[in-house]
């Protein structure tokens, strides 16, 4: 319905179309982007029976962030107590 709409539009006004694109492209990159944290960040939890804190798993030298700038973590050395 709304794919046929935009169908239609772009061979009305093919200037359109870029936009089109653009706009696409940056809801499925702000998807996939939402789908990686929601996966990948030790402050979700999932699994709250077998791994409840998943952030106290993590090593010193692991890079969660997506950009780090000016960070070497694997010469991070371990600074916390164990639990």
């Amino acid at each position: 319905m709304v794919l046929g709409t935009i169908i239609t539009h772009a061979k009305k006004h093919p200037a359109l179309i870029p936009l089109f694109v653009i706009i696409g492209s940056g809801g499925v990159g702000a998807s996939l982007y939402l789908m990686r944290l929601a996966m990948f960040n030790p402050d979700v939890s999932w699994d709250k029976k077998n791994n409840p804190e998943p952030w106290n798993k993590m090593a010193p030298n692991d890079q969660y962030k997506f950009v780090s700038v000016n960070m070497d973590y694997s010469r991070l050395k371990k600074d916390r107590p164990d639990f």
